[in-house]
């Protein structure tokens, strides 16, 4: 299949992010020393192409805070010099009175930019949380600055674990004529029957509402493998709930390059999904994606 659409990958210069400098740990994805130097925009165009991928949506990548408008500048940069990423997903400190400026800024910096991520995820396992702490998404402050972000015609990217999805389906809810997009399918942090149900049980509850979309992504996340058996269960999951044109794929690269490489990745869902009607497998690949993010 050719023109297929990378709904999330990242690229960085090492010097540009703390956490690639041992700072800020642990990371939710495990240990990553083969991942912190720089991964730039020509290393990933030279393992997408051959996989048949045209377009792909960069996502935030965990800049400081009070740099998030460089984060966008230097990624307007990149792009006029090579073309890629084709969309940009933002971020900006969205507890703060004063990330209306910030939204504002990335948005005149370039057209480029189609949404924003501040990552909600909190676990009783202190290695697997972000946020500060479980129910931040009902924070005032936070609403009112995502009002702006539905206001700029942008999208807000969700990242939330399975026993969030109550206050996040409350949150979405809220904000009916704007875009969420499930990061990374909710998560499932394990196969365990309960965390299985727990999982089930709030993608059923966000799936009531129409203006989420389901990124098939990092599954590779907690095992730290290409589950085939894991990417199948999501992936049914994901189709039957959502249907496809609310579901789409990514690569999570440079991430899952901790224990694949692109073309096993890829073609691990390609075969997962093969039995689908090739409707399906478009909107997955490449037309939901395309649609959401305006490409």
């Amino acid at each position: 299949m050719t023109g297929i659409v990378d709904s999330h990958h990242h690229i960085w210069r090492a010097a540009d992010l703390p956490w690639l400098q041992g700072k800020m740990v642990p990371r939710i994805f495990g240990p990553y020393e083969p991942i912190r130097r720089d991964y730039l925009v020509s290393e990933y165009v030279a393992e997408a192409t051959p996989c048949g991928i045209s377009s792909a949506v960069y996502v935030q990548a965990n800049w400081p805070l009070d740099r998030s408008v460089d984060e966008v500048r230097w990624l307007r940069d990149v792009h006029a010099e090579t073309g890629w990423p084709t969309a940009v997903v933002g971020c900006a400190d969205l507890f703060d009175d004063h990330a209306p400026d910030v939204l504002r800024r990335q948005s005149a910096l370039t057209p480029l930019v189609r949404g924003t991520r501040l990552q909600l995820h909190w676990h009783e396992r202190p290695e697997f949380r972000f946020a500060a702490a479980p129910d931040r998404m009902r924070d005032p402050v936070f609403r009112r600055n995502l009002a702006v972000v539905a206001d700029l015609g942008w999208l807000f990217e969700l990242q939330v674990f399975p026993a969030q999805m109550a206050d996040a389906a409350e949150l979405v809810a809220g904000f009916p004529q704007m875009t969420f997009v499930l990061v990374h399918a909710g998560m499932p942090v394990d196969s365990a029957p309960p965390a299985v149900e727990e999982w089930t049980r709030g993608m059923r509850l966000l799936a009531e509402l129409p203006n989420v979309v389901v990124k098939l992504t990092g599954q590779g996340t907690f095992v730290h493998r290409v589950d085939r058996p894991l990417i199948g269960r999501v992936a049914t999951t994901c189709l039957d709930l959502f249907g496809s044109s609310r579901c789409m794929w990514g690569s999570n690269f440079p991430v899952e390059k901790l224990w694949t490489d692109l073309p096993t990745l890829l073609s691990t869902w390609q075969d997962v999904l093969a039995g689908r009607s090739a409707g399906e497998i478009r909107d997955v690949f490449a037309a939901t994606a395309t649609r959401v993010y305006g490409l």
